[in-house]
């Protein structure tokens, strides 16, 4: 008889595994997903009970046969995919593809790949967890019905080839109205009074105007601040009151997914993709030494702070022997979860502090070691003491006014001498002004005054870090879907991370109006938030699976049957810009064409104005004035009426006097050498090759040489040299003041760039 079978989804996990379990079971990997709904339709039957349709994914009948190999006629099927709902989904479609009679399933969760937690999960199998499986496939025909209804509404409505998502819209909201609320900041004018101070013994100190006649004092300009430094002339500035006292400040806990997103987008600049795909070659096993995997670290994907007493008098007794008995608490410590949080896993941490950064280093690649660096770090730093921190701060009286000043100095480091977080490192860098010894009663002495001008600032753009969080607080999302949203919105093209912070472009704030007034309630922040509550009560058992969808679906059909006709079409009728025509008075409205967003007269077909535009920072539209078109030295081959020079998206081109009667376009250097660049045309069915072209202004592109069959172009420089990271097959070159010329994935979801040599 076939010895029982023990399916995984990595195939990276095998080995660790198998080093566990020794030779008394067989292992196999599905790699992935095994089934999922049909790409080219919906694939939920709405009317019977929202059935979702799954079948074999394409491509996986080879995984799928080396299974039912690997099963034999074994009676125990050990299903062992990740402990989470996706995981949950593909533990089902492996009992669904192995059925047999007589067979029996038994689900097995590795929280991290050791030998006592592999052994334990095996000896003590569970039941598939219906619920949880249920969970994930309401996310699915949720995301489904959003998607494969309202993205065909934009094809006809806006362009083809638009999509939307029932949560990574949300997120785009989130980014659109922070820019909104950016282009309306108006900012406004304050000032403060710094006083420069000298007690009996030095040093020099300065306190800032803080109150006068007990209220918080405004500066709103020059002249305020003047009368107020006129009326503190020959004031007598005397010490009203000394407060000293010893805070505690206590680390915080192992991390959570977000937590760990978050720290390593700022402190080693990872993205959030980056960040859960490293950490789950480190949950799945590294070698430490030839035929040793090791999982470094629990499970990666999870919003519990919860650790096992275990672990935590592990971490206390390395603590004790390699920072001294002053640094170790006298019994662990233990973090409250969130409300909300889900508890199925403990928090991120290493599976043995004994593994230490140092003593896994030569075996970890650079990305591998600094993130595991930071888990081991922030975990064996939550069993440490607190940090004690000296704080002084003194009230100074000057007349009616009242000056603040304070000062701080570490009196103990605890937790600190291991782990800072990266807003700890920041409040440690500023500048800690050393106060004097002073006492209640003290007169000091006036050195100077220095009044100050200041502008508030608008809200900050997010970047990933803020995003994680601002998702994470508004409940939107869940552990296992942050690196995916984040990846998601810049693929749909509706947002750019420029200088890691995401900015809206034009299209992604036309789609978004149009969403948010065509339905108001699905890309509501708060109603997406709560959703993902109904998915939890789901997944414990406490809401009905056809309920929740029934209830979102009712409303929902007719939200789509009314936006199907009362939605604004960006193809014909346009956004009303409340700009005036030049040349005909009608209203100017924003249109979407094949080539992108353009302002156009409503007066069309008589009036044909059209101009490309963009906006200022405040989101006024500006548009942009194109220069007269000139006739060439050449003649149409197709109808023998003169070529026009005409400016287009990517520079000049020629176009045939006679349109609309001749439509002929054709490149300007269609009949000059071009220089090849060596680089395939990567336009899907396209056999041309990417040249070097010029504008009619002379700067030079770089475009299709098929023209005008094929209209890639593109102004970066193509380089035969594959992606090492995504085997895309040609690199761009870029330049910077700050990096110099660098090579850089020409697929933006990548992000791989590379020093030129």
């Amino acid at each position: 008889m076939t010895k029982p079978l023990v399916v995984v989804e990595s195939p990276t996990k095998i080995r660790t595994i198998k080093k566990y379990l020794g030779t008394n079971y067989n292992v196999a990997a599905t790699i992935g997903h095994i089934k999922d709904l049909p790409k080219k339709e919906m694939g939920i039957d709405i009317e019977d009970g929202f059935k979702p349709k799954y079948s074999n994914i394409p491509g996986k009948q080879k995984v799928i046969a080396s299974l039912k190999k690997a099963a034999g006629d074994a009676t125990d099927i050990y299903l062992a995919p990740d402990p989470d709902r996706e995981g949950e989904a593909i533990a089902w479609h492996i009992a669904e593809v192995l059925k047999k009679k007589g067979r029996r399933f038994h689900r097995v969760l590795f929280h991290e790949l050791t030998k006592n937690a592999i052994n334990n999960a095996i000896a003590s199998p569970e039941a598939l967890n219906r619920s949880k499986y249920k969970a994930q496939q309401a996310r699915r025909i949720l995301d489904r019905l959003v998607g494969y209804q309202i993205s065909p509404l934009l094809w006809r409505k806006v362009k083809g080839g638009l999509s939307a998502g029932r949560v990574q819209s949300v997120a785009v909201r989130i980014i659109c109205e922070r820019e909104r609320a950016i282009q309306d900041f108006e900012p406004e004018e304050y000032w403060s009074i710094i006083a420069h101070l000298e007690g009996v013994s030095p040093p020099p100190f300065t306190a800032k105007l803080v109150k006068k006649s007990g209220k918080k004092i405004k500066i709103p300009d020059q002249n305020s601040a003047s009368t107020i430094l006129d009326e503190l002339s020959g004031a007598k500035f005397v010490v009203e009151n000394v407060l000293k006292k010893i805070t505690k400040k206590n680390p915080l806990p192992p991390f959570i997914t977000s937590k760990l997103q978050q720290e390593a987008i700022r402190k080693l600049k990872f993205t959030a993709k980056k960040t859960m795909i490293v950490a789950q070659q480190l949950y799945e096993g590294i070698e430490l030494g030839p035929g040793e995997p090791v999982g470094l670290i629990t499970y990666m994907r999870t919003d519990s702070t919860r650790i096992s007493k275990e672990s935590a008098i592990e971490a206390l007794k390395l603590i004790r022997k390699n920072f001294g008995e002053k640094y170790a608490l006298e019994k662990p410590r233990f973090f409250k979860n969130r409300k909300k949080a889900q508890d199925a896993h403990e928090a991120i941490r290493p599976t043995s502090v004994y593994n230490t950064p140092e003593n896994v280093a030569h075996y970890l690649s650079k990305d591998q070691l600094a993130l595991y660096r930071i888990i081991w770090q922030r975990f064996v730093a939550s069993q440490m003491k607190e940090a004690l921190i000296n704080q002084n701060s003194v009230s100074i009286k000057a007349d009616s006014y009242l000056f603040s000043a304070s000062g701080s100095s570490i009196k103990f480091p605890g937790f600190m001498t291991l782990y800072m977080s990266v807003d700890d490192e920041i409040e440690s860098k500023k500048k800690k002004e050393k106060l004097p010894e002073l006492s209640k009663g003290m007169v000091l002495k006036l050195n100077k005054f220095e009044p100050k001008q200041h502008f508030t600032m608008p809200p900050p753009r997010f970047s990933e870090a803020s995003l994680v969080k601002e998702l994470e607080e508004n409940g939107i999302g869940r552990p296992s879907t942050y690196a995916a949203i984040l990846s998601t919105i810049r693929e749909k093209g509706y947002v750019d991370l420029i200088k890691r912070y995401f900015i809206p472009n034009e299209l992604g704030f036309l789609v978004n109006d149009l969403l948010i007034k065509s339905f108001p309630d699905v890309f509501d922040v708060a109603f997406t938030a709560k959703m993902e509550d109904h998915l939890d009560r789901i997944e414990s058992a406490e809401a009905d699976y056809l309920d929740i969808l029934t209830r979102f679906y009712d409303p929902f059909k007719n939200e789509i049957e009314k936006a199907s006709e009362e939605m604004l079409s960006l193809k014909s009728f346009g956004v009303p810009t409340g700009l005036v025509c030049p040349e005909c008075k009608k209203q100017l409205h924003i249109k979407v064409g094949k080539n992108g967003h353009f302002l156009a007269c409503t007066g069309y077909p008589k009036c044909t104005y059209t101009r490309n535009y963009n906006r200022n920072e405040k989101g006024k539209i500006q548009p942009i004035e194109q220069p007269d078109i000139e006739t060439s030295d050449q003649l149409c081959e197709k109808c023998g009426k003169p070529m026009l020079i005409k400016q287009g998206r990517y520079g000049a081109f020629l176009a045939c006097s006679g349109y609309p009667d001749c439509k002929n376009t054709r490149s300007v250097n269609s009949d000059s050498s071009k220089v090849s660049t060596g680089v395939k045309c990567p336009e899907k069915d396209c056999s041309g090759t990417i040249v070097e072209k010029k504008t009619r202004r002379g700067k030079i592109f770089y475009g299709c040489n098929r023209f005008p069959d094929c209209t890639f172009a593109t102004w970066d420089k193509p380089i035969p040299k594959e992606c090492p990271e995504c085997g895309a097959t040609f690199l761009i070159e870029k330049s910077t003041k700050k990096e110099g010329t660098f090579l850089a994935c020409q697929k933006k979801k990548c992000g791989f760039r590379e020093k030129k040599s």
